[in-house]
């Protein structure tokens, strides 16, 4: 597919590199010639340099021939103006990045009635991944798929758990649940489960399951969640505002902390409900006035990692409570992993991914459309929805016969409401939503994964 991509930031860069690993044609188009030169050499991709809301530009940049065009500059209006004149120019499908909560009722709108294929806003899709973990507060992360009705479930073995020296068939065998476990994380090495893979302690582990079993696993291994009552956010911005937003009705006392007046005065006129305080977020004084300490939940959500950082690991000297950590830079991920800050999120990778999940369900696959992708560990690990189509291959064999590739995991089918977790006599069927995991990054098709 041939992809242009307006705007060399974090988001922009970041996708040059999947949709080129992917084997797109991906040019990039940035005003600034040092952020189009960086792009190039880190994504080995082809770069213009020009506004991208220009025709002169667009057509440089190859817009009569182009198959999609993606605007992820920092401006929302400049997007959309850039993917008007780019369904202009040429006949391809356009994506807008839109992160201002004043459009937030008016994505539908501004989708239709601009031809848009994707409307896509990163704090809000950021805001909606908090909102989940805050529901379940013993998971780093939860991936949905199946519009909802499995989840994946990502989360460390404590000291003294009773899964240290545990199996994953014995885990099976002691504790019968309706779940799968997909992979364990140790250290720098991910690794696909499998039946005498044995649990360590600071493992992080995957499982796949609906809500319901889900919760009756982390019973059965003694593991019971905490319900999050009351949390404490550090940063008023964009992702705030949207999560104040997603957890309005529910029982959660919200408390932000914020320097800026404008900001404070703004969340606390929408959100009446929300205690708002202005100062300085870095005021250990003013954190311990607030209730640090007893916050079942501590969320930091400024635009400086360093700060976002340094405030986690404070709060985890004096907070036993569910932590969670805004990046924006993964250049030191390694390092970040070993601070063990609980749940680190970055919201230019969750819109990553969702872009690169719209590109690969629009290629032409013979036997099955991807639904859902995300990337369990980094470049790494996927796990892929697929929606089997009525002339795959893969339909009607027991998976016990079927020959598929290393290190590959069928982890989930659902078949209309029902949830199965699969196993070696169960066949997948048409119309089937299946879910695998696999090392194999990039696949289009559910048959890539059979030898």
């Amino acid at each position: 597919m041939n992809v242009i991509i307006v705007g060399c930031g974090r988001v922009g860069q970041t996708l040059a590199e999947k949709l080129n690993s992917d084997g797109n044609e991906v040019t990039v188009i940035d005003m600034s010639t040092d952020k189009v030169n960086e792009t190039m050499e880190l994504a080995d991709v082809m770069g213009v340099v020009g506004n991208g809301a220009t025709h002169t530009t667009l057509r440089e940049a190859g817009i009569k021939s182009a198959d999609l065009f993606i605007a992820v500059t920092n401006s929302d209006e400049l997007n959309l103006l850039c993917c008007m004149i780019a369904k202009k120019e040429g006949d391809c499908k356009t994506i807008a990045r839109l992160k201002s909560p004043e459009y937030s009722d008016e994505m539908e709108y501004i989708r239709t009635e601009l031809g848009l294929a994707m409307v896509i806003n990163p704090e809000y899709a950021t805001a909606e991944e908090i909102a989940r973990v805050l529901r379940f507060p013993s998971a780093i992360k939860i991936e949905p798929f199946a519009k909802g009705k499995v989840e994946i479930i990502k989360f460390k073995i404590p000291e003294n758990s009773v899964l240290i020296g545990m199996s994953v068939k014995d885990l099976m065998i002691k504790h019968p649940s309706e779940v799968l476990v997909c992979t364990i994380e140790r250290g720098d090495e991910a690794y696909i489960a499998k039946g005498d893979s044995v649990f360590q302690e600071k493992d992080v582990v995957s499982i796949v399951a609906s809500p319901k079993n889900a919760n009756d696993f982390f019973r059965k291994i003694r593991r019971k969640d905490p319900s999050v009552h009351s949390a404490m956010i550090i940063g008023g911005g964009a992702i705030t505002h949207y999560l104040c937003e997603i957890l309005e009705k529910s029982s959660i006392s919200l408390k932000i902390i914020d320097r800026d007046e404008s900001v404070c005065m703004e969340l606390a006129e929408a959100f009446p409900k929300c205690s708002v305080i202005c100062g300085k977020p870095t005021d250990k004084e003013l954190l311990a006035e607030e209730g640090v300490a007893s916050a079942d939940a501590f969320l930091t959500l400024t635009n400086s990692d360093e700060e976002n950082i340094l405030l986690s690991l404070f709060a985890k000297e004096v907070n036993d409570g569910k932590l969670v950590t805004k990046i924006k830079r993964t250049d030191y991920d390694s390092v970040i992993k070993r601070l063990e800050l609980d749940t680190v999120i970055c919201p230019k990778n969750i819109t990553a991914d969702t872009i690169v999940r719209y590109v690969r369900s629009t290629k032409n696959t013979k036997g099955s459309n991807i639904e859902t992708m995300y990337n369990i560990i980094e470049d790494k690990v996927e796990a892929s929805e697929f929606i089997i189509k009525e002339n795959s291959e893969i339909i009607g064999t027991p998976l016990s016969q079927l020959r598929f590739k290393p290190d590959v995991l069928v982890a989930c089918i659902t078949r209309a409401d029902k949830v199965i977790i699969p196993r070696g006599n169960d066949v997948i069927m048409a119309g089937d939503a299946v879910v695998v995991v696999t090392k194999m990054l990039g696949l289009h098709d559910i048959v890539d994964v059979l030898r």
